[in-house]
Order: structure tokens, then sequence, then C-alpha cells
């Protein structure tokens, strides 16, 4: 009985080395595509030739600037807030936890652009950063210069 045991034994050991070597090669975890969306960034009306639009431009080299991801050695966009009051939230949807809320007129810290839910048809979401690290809206937020980057 001994032995039949650890034969079985033996041969679900090597079922299990054999389903955790064959896992990462079927594993797909949708790197090629933005967030939950299926829409391309052409889709969200960024022309294919957007400079902005191309994650930086680097071509993936590693060459960028320090961490400001060659953005023209801009780290930050800036926009105006629209609305009376903008929650800014956990994620970029309207469900996400309320992080904290700005005013109309407030200047925003923009670190790069999302889309995400759509507010009043409006599928960006900028992702903020004065002192807490937050979405908004990009429906409510008015770019003061060049537009954000995309995250």
């Amino acid at each position: 009985m001994a032995l039949r045991s650890r034969f079985a034994i033996s041969i679900a050991a090597g079922a299990l080395a054999l389903a955790a070597a064959a896992t990462p090669a079927v594993a797909d975890d949708d790197w090629g595509s933005q967030g939950n969306s299926s829409e391309s960034q052409e889709d969200l009306g960024v022309p294919a030739d957007d400079p902005e639009g191309d994650l930086g431009g680097s071509g993936g080299d590693g060459g960028g600037s320090g961490g400001d991801w060659d953005n023209g050695g801009r780290r930050f966009a800036t926009g105006r807030v629209t609305a009376n009051t903008l929650l800014l939230r956990s994620a970029p949807n309207r469900g996400s936890q309320v992080i904290r809320v700005v005013h109309r007129g407030d200047i925003v810290r923009i670190f790069c652009k999302t889309p995400g839910q759509r507010v009043q048809g409006n599928p960006l979401w900028y992702l903020l950063a004065d002192g807490t690290w937050a979405w908004g809206a990009a429906r409510y937020i008015d770019n003061i210069g060049a537009a954000p980057r995309w995250c």
C-alpha cells in the first residue's frame, strides 16, 4: 500500500509541476488594451499622429529624462475647474471613493489623462497631483496650455 501511495503522490506532484509550468504560457492579461476600455485613442478623437497621444514617443528605448516621460520637459499640465464643485475620486469612474473636492476657478496640476467612465459624453479623466493623487472628470477641467500626456 505504501508503494501505491507514493506513486499517487508522485503523479499528483508531476501534474502540479506541469500545470505551474504551462500557466505563464497561456496567461493573457491584456497588456495591449488601455484599462477595461475597448476604445483606442483614435476612437476618443485623438488623431494617430498626435504627439501627445504616443505615450511620450520614446519608442520604448527607456531613454526618458528621469521621470518626466519625455514630455517636452513638462512634468505636469495645468487646468482650471469649470464645475461649481468637482468631486475628485480614487478611480476614473463616478462610483469610486471621493478623495476631495475642488471648486470653480481652482487651478489644478494634471499628471496624465486616461479613458474611463463617460461624463456627459466625455470619456477622459485626468489624474491630478495637488498634494493628493485623485481622478477628475476632464469634462469639468479646461486645459491651460498644452494637453496632458496619456497615462
